[in-house]
């Protein structure tokens, strides 16, 4: 059986309520009329017996489109359904949104949904607004089911960052219950991204108080105070005994490094953050032993680790801050982002059957300005294909007169040329930069230049002419559809 079939009750429902006249809100009387017809059963069947035939695109459009029409939430609710049966997140967003929107104020169903298929799209920012109305709705028995809830998503965010931060603003609304110290050392985490440490410290000392052996916020406590070069003593005591509680947590072991290398034991320091980086290698301790060695003016050896560093998350916020302000010769400066490239693209898919296989190929022509970015697509002789404008949070596509607008823009390029074509960041990758946000790898050239970077699925191998100028990118991942090969070359490089 076909896995858009398993709810067929659910026609039955539409068919009972259009058939008994089920109750509507008086301003939707007019749409509701309209659906009990004759035609809206019929977009009702037809929807059915397309999801049957495996036409789940079909039935997902009309039931959107009908649910607009007719302002009933209930078949939002349905194409929402079909989306998630048919392994399409955005596209289950977009429902929702419609669902929660035509549903009344006092629901709180559509909500949860819609709250939690934004940050499964990693979009925590936009969750927020939601979120909050929902918790303004709920008891406070609900309200930490709905924090843990979201604590638990926290795990599968792309940008822990930008998460944190929209959790802290989201559970900053309520009393945040005291019972559960996971939820507080969330919180507190959350805290401090937005730069509340008085609120991070106090929760964490709240949660000493009653777990005074909780080796995590020992920990997170003591680091605390050391990054911020203040309370030494203490951050040392906190930090060891967490290390006496869970001696082979390499975290621990790095933050207690850490507060060494503060306290001016660098050689002690060292020694015990390459044991970290040994035993478990992470970024952030990568930033770490660099510093140290760094500072011990064991300046090859630190850019060595911090290259091991930006092989494992390039994207990673201790790394970044720390190449940032020490600067090794080979690390890019800080400028204002902007750009300009054209060139020509071919686009080849291998798909699981021989039926899949396709292919393009045409022009391009991208622009970079600030959190801009604009992308022109033209096919083989020239003519304009499509415009698409990229800022954060949203994307535009125009094409034949027509604009059409979505949150994701390589969905949006996807759903309307057919191409498999990554324009979301695409800038960053031309500049031989990771996408903001998602983990990254990055490998570099004996003269410092980018030459591989791994993201989001993606593999990116870069060629560098004269002037260090970019004369071609080939782009390859595997994908649900099969292999997918890009390739790019240059007319005008970032000029």
């Amino acid at each position: 059986m076909s896995k858009f079939t398993r709810k067929p009750y659910l026609l039955g429902l539409f068919l009972l309520a259009l058939s008994s006249g089920a109750v509507f809100s008086s301003q939707a009387q007019a749409q509701a009329s309209g659906l009990q017809s004759g035609e809206g059963v019929f977009e009702v069947l037809a929807s059915e017996i397309a999801l049957q035939r495996g036409e789940a695109g079909l039935a997902y459009n009309t039931y959107l489109e009908m649910a607009r029409q007719y302002k009933d939430p209930r078949l939002a609710q349905r194409a929402m359904e079909i989306a998630i049966g048919g392994g399409s997140p955005e596209l289950a967003l977009q429902a929702a949104k419609t669902w929660d929107e035509l549903s009344p104020s006092s629901e709180t169903k559509p909500k949860e949904v819609l709250i939690t298929l934004l940050v499964l799209n990693n979009q925590w920012s936009h969750a927020v607004k939601p979120a909050i109305t929902l918790l303004r709705q709920q008891t406070p028995a609900q309200q930490e089911n709905t924090l843990l809830q979201l604590q638990a998503l926290l795990a599968k965010a792309k940008d822990e960052n930008e998460a944190l931060r929209a959790f802290y603003e989201i559970a900053s609304t309520v009393k945040v219950s005291p019972k559960d110290p996971g939820l507080l050392y969330s919180y507190a985490m959350s805290a401090e991204k937005v730069g509340r440490n008085d609120v991070m410290e106090k929760t964490l000392r709240d949660i000493l108080r009653k777990h005074p052996n909780d080796a995590n916020t020992l920990n997170a406590l003591g680091y605390s105070l050391a990054d911020r070069n203040i309370k030494l003593p203490e951050a040392l005591a906190l930090i060891s005994k967490a290390h006496q509680l869970s001696p082979k947590d390499s975290f621990i072991l790095d933050s207690l490094g850490w507060v060494n290398f503060r306290l001016g034991k660098n050689t002690l320091a060292l020694e015990q953050l390459q044991q970290a980086f040994t035993m478990k290698p992470e970024a952030d301790i990568a930033a770490h032993a660099g510093e140290v060695l760094w500072a011990m003016n064991r300046r090859t050896e630190a850019e060595d680790i911090w290259r091991q560093g930006q092989k494992l998350d390039a994207n990673n916020p201790t790394l970044k801050e720390t190449l940032k302000r020490l600067k090794p010769d080979w690390s890019t400066p800080e400028q204002a982002p902007q750009g300009s490239w054209d060139g020509r693209f071919a686009v080849k898919v291998i798909g699981i059957t021989e039926s899949q296989n396709q292919g393009g190929s045409g022009g391009f022509t991208l622009t970079q300005d600030a959190l801009k970015d604009i992308l022109e697509i033209r096919n083989p002789v020239g003519g304009s294909i499509a415009k698409i404008t990229i800022t954060p949070g949203e994307a535009t596509l125009e094409r034949d007169g027509q604009v059409v607008t979505a949150i994701d823009a390589d969905t949006l390029v996807q759903n309307t040329l057919g191409l498999p074509l990554p324009a979301r960041g695409l800038s960053n990758w031309l500049s031989g930069e990771v996408r903001p946000g998602s983990e990254a790898s990055v490998e570099r050239n004996p003269k410092g230049q980018v030459s591989k970077i791994s993201q989001d699925g993606w593999e990116l191998i870069y060629t560098w002419g004269n002037n260090k100028r970019l004369d071609k990118l080939t782009m390859t991942r595997s994908s649900n559809i099969g292999s997918i090969d890009i390739r790019l070359v240059f007319d005008h490089p970032n000029e």
